[in-house]
């Protein structure tokens, strides 16, 4: 990767894999991610009704598998009979997909030590198995690439619950950064809407990083990471650290 791409990749998350050329939260899209040079990628992990942890983002089935119901309504092994088809985007192009377990991710990223894995536990696994099932579930299948992952969740007191991983609060609105659970937590990063910012240089709390969602705009990225933002997640990697690095000195390139 060259030394313009480099810089720019410190800047960006793939945002569930590479969603814009394949089915998010997929083994497919990932490698396509890294392999378009992301050091940065964000999944979400929800429990199976036998409490293995997988990939997936959605509250239901239905957009991603066309299927009834929950991830928790199924065992894994009915879990991998569906096909994350995403079929409104892509219609059968990606008929053989499956829904990938964590174990599976942490396998890939074994042989990625220097890409750095957000974890986001999904709420509505959480609010079904509870805090301790899901991060007994978890955790242990994130050991072997422990060094590179940080829990993230609008869970706060999931989070809260974490002592051996950095972790992340998420929230849909800036101002929510100041709230008393996210300040007594002192996450190492926060991860806000790119939307809800406030205008000019952006006030991040010392001890913190800053991390937003979701952009596909390289000219709206540059001026966030000018404006105080680390880090950007997107869906479009490779279109971005492209487009990005082709505007290189707006980064000091």
């Amino acid at each position: 990767m060259s030394d313009p791409l480099s810089k720019v990749a410190e800047h960006l998350v793939a945002h569930r894999g590479y969603p814009l050329r394949f089915p998010e939260n997929t083994l497919p899209s990932i490698t396509a991610a890294l392999q378009a040079g992301a050091r940065y990628v964000e999944v979400d992990v929800q429990l199976s009704r036998d409490g293995i942890p997988v990939l997936f983002h959605d509250r239901d089935l239905h957009r991603l598998c066309g299927e009834a119901g929950a991830v928790h309504d199924y065992t894994l092994q009915q879990l991998q009979a569906f096909r994350v088809r995403d079929r409104e985007r892509f219609g059968d192009q990606f008929a053989n997909i499956g829904i990938p377990t964590l174990h599976d991710l942490a396998e890939l990223l074994r042989e990625w030590p220097e890409v750095i894995l957000f974890v986001e536990l999904k709420r509505i696994s959480l609010q079904e198995s509870g805090n301790d099932k899901v991060l007994a579930a978890v955790l242990p299948e994130l050991a072997p690439i422990a060094a590179q992952c940080v829990i993230i969740s609008y869970a706060i007191d999931a989070l809260q619950q974490i002592s051996d991983y950095p972790v992340g609060a998420v929230f849909d609105d800036w101002a929510s950064h100041d709230l008393p659970d996210i300040r007594a937590l002192k996450p190492d990063w926060l991860f806000c809407d790119i939307e809800t910012l406030p205008d000019g240089d952006i006030p991040v709390p010392a001890g913190h990083r800053l991390a937003v969602f979701e952009c596909t705009d390289p000219q709206q990225a540059l001026d966030v990471l000018a404006r105080g933002v680390d880090l950007v997640e997107t869906f479009a990697i490779g279109e971005m650290l492209s487009a990005m690095a082709s505007r290189g000195d707006a980064l000091g390139t």
